[in-house]
């Protein structure tokens, strides 16, 4: 039984998952330490001051038997908080990923044979496929 499950682990993406999930865990603290730490004050800057993530559209308010007040309110600047939040996030995340990814060189340019319409390199002179000679 733990010769199957190191062979579970070593031969399906078991370990490529944990792996992407450590590491996926490890850049949202970086990407979350930047947006807090150095996009958030100069977005600050430019936001009206004051406690506007508390803005709120009371709709109801009750006061129970006891001076309990409670309220049924619409959190817009809670909401509004938060969709800045993710689009900084988003933001980040997709420079971190430019910067660290490499765009896919374009594939080789390909012709098909006109026999058995296989894909082969422009400068094949026969078919992989099916040994045709190639004009």
């Amino acid at each position: 039984m733990l010769q199957e499950f190191k062979t579970f682990l070593t031969k399906s993406n078991a370990l490529a998952l944990a792996v992407g999930v450590i590491i996926g865990a490890a850049t949202g603290k970086v990407v979350s330490g930047v947006v807090d730490d150095l996009l958030m004050p100069v977005i600050g800057i430019l936001l009206p001051a004051g406690d506007w993530r508390d803005a709120k559209l009371v709709l109801r308010t009750v006061v129970d038997a006891k001076g309990k007040v409670s309220e049924s309110a619409i959190a817009y600047g809670h909401l509004l908080g938060t969709f800045i939040d993710f689009v900084l996030i988003a933001f980040v995340v997709f420079m971190v990923t430019k910067a660290l990814l490499k765009p896919a060189a374009p594939p080789p340019p390909t012709k098909n044979c006109p026999e058995c319409l296989e894909g082969i390199p422009l400068e094949a002179r026969r078919c992989k496929a099916c040994g045709s000679q190639q004009p």
